[in-house]
């Protein structure tokens, strides 16, 4: 019980991380615009991050929950990833990497696995959506940003530039609030899925049934339209947990990051600060939906990079945008090996 408890509470410190670490991706537009000060940016993302609660499902949690197999992992193995997951998340964010807390999380644990069982225990078939995703969701953020800032300036060629400007601010505040509730949506349910994960593992190794599982570890699980066990219900306390603890998180904030989002890609106006966001959440919201645990932060590289291509192509800084594309590739296989490393030393030191 107590290696449960404390991967329960390190799971919402990897939450917060994850709130100030990916902060970036919900304000770096709006506070290099000027439309919001940096706090009152925060505030603002932190508040619709919360208001996803009521709007998410759970196919993410559980894709996550089923990155490898239930009944072939221990609390160690999915303490290692965590562990691995935090530390990996803290040096990227020290650095002012933009990186994936979502791939962070999933390699950490996926590393700490294999280091258990082999290669076997990884299901590949959700594995390899996030995998593609890695290039897939910047992609998808940067054709529909592009698109959208193509339409906008065909609709509005001859308007007034100050008023449209104006206007622009004003629906920042929207797309920003949009992004931030498809961030709350897809990470805080990243640490929703390690939880059910862990839960599940408890409960199966004590061989827990019906009306002895205690109320608020009681994950159920139903048998999904292609026959395969699925998360039905996650309790309420992890539900509001994890969202509490990623709305916190962003209001830290996370400035060496927003530096690097919001100023070192290209430059941004709220028009292209519009494009941007909308393209980001609508990324978000349609890979919600299908429940692929994609990164946020890649989803907002690439539509500012989409907004900054209607302009010219030498708008982007490519060699800031080939360094974070380089971080985006190893995340994934260098917090895999970390998870490694800490499960072998919990095994070492006889504790698995």
């Amino acid at each position: 019980m107590e290696v449960l408890i404390l991967i329960i509470i390190l799971a919402f410190v990897f939450d917060f991380i994850n709130g100030f670490h990916d902060s970036a991706n919900s304000i770096a537009t709006i506070v290099s615009t000027r439309v919001l000060t940096p706090f009152q940016a925060v505030v603002w993302a932190a508040f619709f991050n919360f208001i996803a609660y009521w709007i998410s499902e759970f196919k993410v949690a559980d894709t996550v929950a089923k990155t490898v197999k239930p009944d072939a992992i221990t609390l160690y193995v999915i303490l290692a990833g965590l562990i691995a997951a935090i530390i990996w998340n803290l040096l990227t964010w020290y650095w002012g990497i933009p990186s994936s807390s979502s791939h962070t999380l999933i390699g950490g644990f996926a590393g700490a696995a294999i280091a258990h069982y082999g290669f076997n225990v990884v299901n590949f078939e959700k594995v390899s959506k996030t995998l593609i995703f890695i290039f897939a969701a910047p992609l998808l953020g940067a054709f529909i940003s592009y698109t959208i800032s193509i339409i906008m300036l065909w609709v509005f060629k001859n308007g007034n530039p100050f008023k449209l400007d104006g206007w622009f601010k004003r629906l920042q505040l929207v797309s920003s609030a949009a992004f931030s509730i498809g961030h709350g949506g897809n990470d805080a349910q990243k640490v929703m899925g390690i939880i059910s994960a862990a839960l599940l593992v408890y409960i199966h190794q004590n061989g827990l049934e019906g009306n002895n599982i205690p109320e608020w570890m009681n994950v159920i699980e139903k048998v999904g339209k292609d026959g395969k066990m699925t998360i039905a219900h996650i309790p309420h306390w992890v539900v509001i947990g994890c969202y509490t603890a990623i709305a916190m998180g962003t209001m830290m904030g996370g400035w060496r990051i927003v530096k690097t989002m919001g100023t070192k890609i290209t430059k941004m106006t709220p028009f292209e600060g519009v494009a941007a966001e909308s393209a980001g959440a609508m990324t978000l919201f349609m890979t919600e939906k299908l429940g692929i645990p994609v990164s946020t932060t890649h989803t907002i590289t690439g539509s500012i990079i989409g907004v900054g291509l209607t302009k010219r192509i030498s708008a982007v800084k490519w060699g800031v945008t080939i360094s974070l594309l380089w971080a985006w590739i190893l995340t994934i296989p260098i917090s895999g090996l970390m998870g490694a490393a800490f499960y072998e030393l919990f095994h070492l030191l006889g504790l698995e």
